[in-house]
């Protein structure tokens, strides 16, 4: 019975309904590692892990934008799509952008920046989820592409929930270094509503419906595999509030 309800549900269903159940079902903040750090017991040692591992996701999403900006099919598309890597690479005239504010909280929490460039301390599960979402993206028709970018529908609480527990549960982490989160409560609502409304316009068959809802179902699986390598590289959390 579950199944052919499943089944009807993907048939009729509203698209914008299944992309809010995925990450009802599926986005990160419900994993562990999510919880431990906002419960506030996260080690040190635990967060410069994911801070670190975290950075070659980070490094590689104007990569992952750029291979969907070159599958875009008209310039109307293009010209939205491209403030996605200038957010994250900045620009020659101003620097900046989310890839820099990302070393800025490297730096907030302890590691040393040539370390994390450097990719010394990248565990390869990360490596082999991040390169496969790259790879999904470049070789997806566009319009699935741009669904895999929706986990920024889901993107603002936990960044609001991220911020909160950083700022009260770990004091010994420079706010400074916090401009990333409080940029992307911004940049993600505004990039979610265009991505949502150009899957809503063409993804018009049932077949591409469904291949939007399993591509962001696999943006969830990869977030998910980074944080499953993270804790088990780095362990599970202590009972208490640490310091560094």
């Amino acid at each position: 019975m579950a199944t052919r309800e499943a089944e009807r549900f993907s048939e009729t269903g509203d698209l914008l309904d299944r992309l809010r159940a995925v990450g009802a079902a599926r986005y990160h903040d419900k994993h562990p590692f999510h919880l431990k750090m906002h419960a506030g017991v996260l080690t040190p040692a635990q967060l410069r892990g994911w801070v670190a591992n975290r950075y070659y996701y980070q490094k590689s999403i104007p990569i992952k934008d750029a291979a969907i900006l070159s599958n875009l099919p008209d310039r109307e598309r293009r010209r939205v799509w491209i403030r996605r890597i200038l957010d994250h690479d900045g620009t020659l005239e101003h620097g900046g952008g989310g890839i820099e504010s990302w070393l800025a909280l490297a730096r907030a929490v302890g590691l040393d920046e040539r370390d994390v460039m450097q990719e010394s301390l990248l565990l390869p599960a990360t490596r082999f989820a991040v390169d496969g979402y790259v790879t999904f993206a470049r070789t997806q028709p566009w319009v699935v592409a741009v669904a895999s970018s929706l986990t920024e529908l889901f993107a603002p609480d936990l960044m609001s929930q991220r911020i909160d527990a950083l700022v009260e549960k770990y004091p010994w982490i420079d706010e400074r270094g916090l401009q990333y989160f409080r940029k992307r409560l911004q940049l993600a609502p505004r990039d979610a509503e265009s991505a949502l409304e150009w899957v809503r316009a063409f993804a018009t068959t049932p077949e591409l419906k469904d291949a939007c809802v399993r591509a962001l179902e696999f943006k969830c699986d990869v977030l998910w595999a980074m944080l499953d390598a993270i804790l088990l590289a780095y362990g599970a959390g202590t009972t208490g509030p640490q310091e560094s």
